[in-house]
């Protein structure tokens, strides 16, 4: 077992958002990513199969994907897609989103 506290490990940055590996392994990938706001994620896809999942844990932004499409995202909202789909964030207050990519890439 181990146990990271992501709000420990992890600041906000002006420069640029600040991504914390927090999991790596054969079967899936954790990552904590903390945005300011105003930075994002742009929409983004990968060619392999597997699946990504978004969740909001602090502040409000929103979920992006193909054609400019957004979803608002607030705390406790989850998005989960194929990770060939294009997907992306967008931060409109300060934000802390973990997201998961099985298998990992």
């Amino acid at each position: 077992m181990k146990k990271i506290n992501i709000y420990d490990e992890s600041g906000f940055s002006d420069k640029a958002f600040k991504k914390l590996l927090v999991h790596d392994s054969p079967y899936f990938k954790i990552l904590n990513f903390n945005f300011k706001e105003g930075q994002e994620l742009p929409v983004h896809s990968h060619e392999i199969e597997g699946q990504v999942s978004i969740a909001i844990l602090e502040g409000r932004g929103e979920f992006l994907g193909k054609d400019e499409t957004t979803l608002s995202a607030q705390p406790g909202d989850v998005l989960i897609s194929d990770i060939s789909e294009p997907h992306g964030v967008r931060a409109k207050s300060d934000m802390r989103v973990l997201v998961t990519i099985a298998p990992p890439i």
